[in-house]
Order: structure tokens, then sequence, then C-alpha cells
């Protein structure tokens, strides 16, 4: 997930490119205190970025970010807009992902049926201090049982913790501080794909 305000001191594309050239291959783009003026410049620069590396990029909480920059989805939260209106105005071959923190959102998601779901705060987090209450791993197991959705956690998430956060039902981990605050990009990001588990690993 890429924040200015979590690595103010470098340029989110160069933060993509970085990524996009050690693997990752899904971006978010999140700004909560850009202007729409600034945050249009910022997104389109990171949409070129996304697509020379064969990246997908994702707009957080606005549909008309995303649609003016042609980003490969959003992301919405619980108070951005519905699913069903976000559905057509982005059109079908976009994708829509929904944050959700507790049973009861995941059960309305499994209603509302966006492409993947966010589910979290697993653990507590630095980078959103009004989180909703943090539900641990327990929780995510229960949530993991109300749908087949693909489900991302997120929420405090380190290297350290992936095995087991997968273990407990997630098809993958958003994250923020764990690398973009590391002094070295590259290094994070291999220590975290060294945690993840394999195929073979994961089979019965």
């Amino acid at each position: 997930m890429l924040d200015p305000t979590v690595r103010p001191d470098r340029p989110l594309p160069d933060l993509l490119r970085e990524a996009a050239a050690h693997g990752v291959r899904l971006f978010q783009y999140r700004d909560k205190q850009a202007t729409m003026r600034d945050a249009y410049a910022k997104a389109l620069a990171l949409r070129q970025a996304a697509t020379d590396a064969g990246a997908l990029l994702i707009v957080n909480d606005r549909c008309d970010l995303a649609m003016a920059v042609n980003a490969d989805g959003v992301h919405l939260g619980q108070d951005d807009l519905p699913i069903s209106y976000a559905r057509r105005l982005m059109g079908p071959g976009k994708i829509i992902g929904l944050s959700t923190h507790n049973a009861a959102q995941v059960r309305e998601a499994v209603t509302a049926q966006p492409d993947y779901v966010g589910f979290g705060p697993i653990f507590s987090t630095s980078t959103k201090a009004d989180h909703d209450p943090v539900v641990g791993l327990e929780g995510l197991r229960a949530a993991r049982a109300l749908t087949t959705l693909p489900m991302f956690a997120i929420g405090g998430i380190t290297a350290e913790s992936v095995g087991e956060i997968m273990a407990a039902g997630a098809d993958g981990v958003a994250v923020i501080s764990a690398i973009l605050k590391a002094p070295d990009l590259g290094a994070a990001i291999r220590t975290f794909q060294q945690h993840l588990p394999t195929p073979d690993s994961q089979a019965p």
C-alpha cells in the first residue's frame, strides 16, 4: 500500500517501481490528506509506473479518482460509495475491494459481492490512529468461515506474522509500514516473501 505520509522522503512512483522489481504486483494508493488536484497528479504518475511495471493499481476510497486515471480498481471503506453504485460507475472489468472489520460486515459483503475483502486490523497498527478494534487471528478465522471471497488481512502485519495469518485463512496480506518504513525496501519485501507459504506447503 502506497501512502505518502508513511514515506514522505521518496516519490511514490519510485517506491512502486522498486517494489515491482522485487515481485510485488498489486498496489493501492492511499492519501487521506492531499487535495483532489494533488491526488490526481500522484495517482496519474502511479498509474503510469504500474503500467510500465506490469502491476495493478487500486485507488483507495475514490471512484472518481480511480476513473480519472483509469486505475485497475478501487478499494472502498464502510463509509464510502456502496458496492452496487461503484460497480455501475467503474464497470464490470474493474476490481472493487471492500474493507471489513467484523463478522456483520463480512456477511454484508457476501451479499454485495466485491471482488475481494480486506479484513482487520489483525493487530494494532500505527498507520491509522482511529482504526477499528483489533480482531486478532481468531477473528480472522471466524471471518474466513463466513465467505469464499478472497480475503486480505491488514493491520500491524510483520513478516514474522505472515505464516500464522495465512494459516488462519487469509489469501494475502496488505502491508504498509513494515515495508515502506524499512531502510531497504527490497530486503523487506524478500523477507515477507520468504515467510509466505509455498503451494506445496498449503497442500493437504
